[in-house]
Order: C-alpha cells, then sequence, then structure tokens
C-alpha cells in the first residue's frame, strides 16, 4: 500500500512540476471563482434553510456541515505553495464575501495551529518555504470552529479518499474533527487531472465531501 501510494505520489507531483506556469495562475483564478459555491458550502443546513442535498458546491449529503456556533461564517483553508493549485486569490474572494478565514501555522511536531487571514501583507515567511498568518494563535482546537475546511491533496477518487503529501499533519486535523464531533464540509482543491477513479486508500482514511478543481465543485463518496 505505501508503496503504491508513493508511486502515485510521485507521478502526480512530476505531473504538477510539469505544468507552465501561465496555466497555474489561470487555474488559481478559476478557483477564486468558485469562491460563492464555497461560501454556500460552509453554511449549515439548518441556517441555509435547505438539506444539503442540492448541486455540487452548495454542500454535502446528511450531516456534513454541522459544527459549532459561529461556524457557517468561518472558513479554514491554507495558503499553496510551490506547484500546487493556487489559493491566494481564493482566500482573498472568500474574505471579501465577509467570511472569516484561518490559516494554519505549522507546529515543530507537524500539528497545525490557526490564526485569522487578514489580507495579503499579513503573511509572512515560515519554515518549509511555508507563508503563514502574523495575526494572534487561536490554538489547535479553533478548526473545529469551521463549517468548511479546505485540505491540500495529490489527489482524490470519487469516494472522496484523498491522497495527501504524507506528512500527517491533516490527518491530526481530521482526527481533531472526530474527537470534537466537528463535521464540516471538507474540500480538497486539485487540478482537473487529479479527480481519479480511485486512489490507494487505507481503513483509517476519512473521506472528503468535495473536489474544487477549475472547472468548478465536484460532489464525491
Amino acid at each position: 500500500m505505501h508503496n503504491e501510494k508513493g508511486a502515485l505520489r510521485t507521478r502526480l507531483l512530476s505531473e504538477r512540476r510539469a505544468l507552465a506556469a501561465e496555466d497555474r495562475e489561470r487555474a488559481a483564478e478559476a478557483l477564486a471563482g468558485h469562491a460563492g459555491a464555497l461560501a454556500a458550502a460552509a453554511v449549515p443546513a439548518e441556517e441555509a434553510g435547505t438539506a444539503r442535498t442540492g448541486t455540487a458546491g452548495t454542500g454535502t449529503a446528511g450531516t456534513a456541515g454541522t459544527t459549532g456556533p459561529g461556524a457557517a461564517a468561518t472558513v479554514a483553508a491554507y495558503v499553496s505553495v510551490g506547484t500546487e493549485p493556487g489559493t491566494r486569490p481564493l482566500l482573498d474572494a472568500l474574505r471579501a464575501r465577509g467570511l472569516r478565514v484561518l490559516l494554519p501555522v505549522l507546529l515543530p511536531d507537524n500539528d497545525l495551529d490557526w490564526a485569522e487571514y487578514a489580507g495579503p501583507a499579513a503573511l509572512a515567511p515560515a519554515g518549509r518555504g511555508l507563508l503563514e498568518p502574523v495575526g494572534g494563535r487561536l490554538g489547535p482546537e479553533a478548526v473545529t470552529g469551521a463549517g468548511l475546511v479546505l485540505l491540500p491533496g495529490l489527489a482524490v477518487d470519487r469516494r472522496g479518499l484523498r491522497l495527501g503529501r504524507g506528512g500527517g499533519s491533516y490527518d491530526r486535523v481530521l482526527a481533531r474533527l472526530d474527537r470534537a464531533g466537528a463535521r464540516p464540509v471538507l474540500a480538497v482543491l486539485l487540478y482537473e487531472h487529479e479527480l481519479l477513479e480511485r486512489v490507494p486508500a487505507e481503513p483509517h482514511d476519512r473521506p472528503v465531501d468535495l473536489a474544487l478543481t477549475p472547472s468548478g465543485a465536484h460532489r464525491l463518496g
């Protein structure tokens, strides 16, 4: 299983490196154009006045999106690095819609703290080539108050099973959400070719609800 995941990661990373800079920029702008769909996904069904069984981009079925007070206005996101699908325009688009955007701060043990995004000028270089928010730290549990959590990944399949880079930081986030009984909408940001029919999975892998690609939001599962 680990060899299979490793081989797929190698291939997908190579394909990302082969993308032209202008293609990555167009993809980032296209993702930002779907901020409205993500904003709708962040609103719990009971607040939106409708069940989460509509079209792709408006949420997920069942209890996804069930979080604590104030969750409807909060999105946990991240700042893309390298050849990842660009999130910078999307962060600003979400914030412009009045959503509270949280960004991760990498801790020494690879866990994630969180701080509120206050715009591009409030990002500072950090270790491993990351950009992190300079605002006050909210603690690792802050993610449990989000109505929508955006996850980095290399691929996702139609079952909603995500292939990450293998660092484990977001596995901890997902475990923290489970322990808290939080059910935000989980979305992975990808290029079009990274939405696959099947990725290698293990029993503990938690499925996500949506894949957001430049063409739009795709319901999974």
